[in-house]
């Protein structure tokens, strides 16, 4: 993903209410069970920080995330990078009630190029992500009562 490409944005509605999302997004527990098994600690607070690994293709990637920005039931929103490799980004959660449900609107915007030589972090690779933890897991795990 490089800096000059447009961000990769997933939407998806839940038949859940915002409050309901919006646990799912920031509670770790709630967390664990459709994002990232591995993270050690999450909190809403601007200014938190966490670190995790994920092994992929006989890779780590070291996770580094840091909240820059929350509106309890509206938005969230997170540096992203990796500790060793270069290239920097910023995710958004952003909220909103429909009906008796609520909308996601997911924004990951590259604000430093990534390298190209790492077939798990091209646009495909995320926009791959993200689709399946937004319309695949965390409509799962709501869909359960999550």
């Amino acid at each position: 993903m490089n800096s000059s490409e447009p961000p990769i944005v997933v939407e998806q509605t839940f038949d859940a209410p915002v409050e309901a999302v919006w646990k799912a997004i920031t509670e770790i527990e709630r967390m664990k069970k459709w994002y990232f098994e591995p993270i050690p600690d999450f909190k809403a607070e601007v200014g938190f920080a966490t670190k995790f690994n994920i092994a992929c293709n006989g890779r780590n990637f070291m996770h580094l995330w840091k909240v820059t920005e929350v509106e309890p039931n509206k938005s969230i929103s997170y540096n992203w990078s990796y500790e060793g490799i270069g290239g920097d980004s910023f995710v958004k959660f952003e909220l909103s009630a429909e009906g008796p449900g609520s909308r996601l609107k997911l924004t990951h915007t590259t604000t430093k190029d990534w390298p190209s030589d790492i077939p798990e972090i091209t646009r495909e690779a995320c926009a791959g992500g993200w689709n399946y933890f937004i319309k695949g897991t965390l409509v799962e795990y709501l869909t359960k009562g999550g």
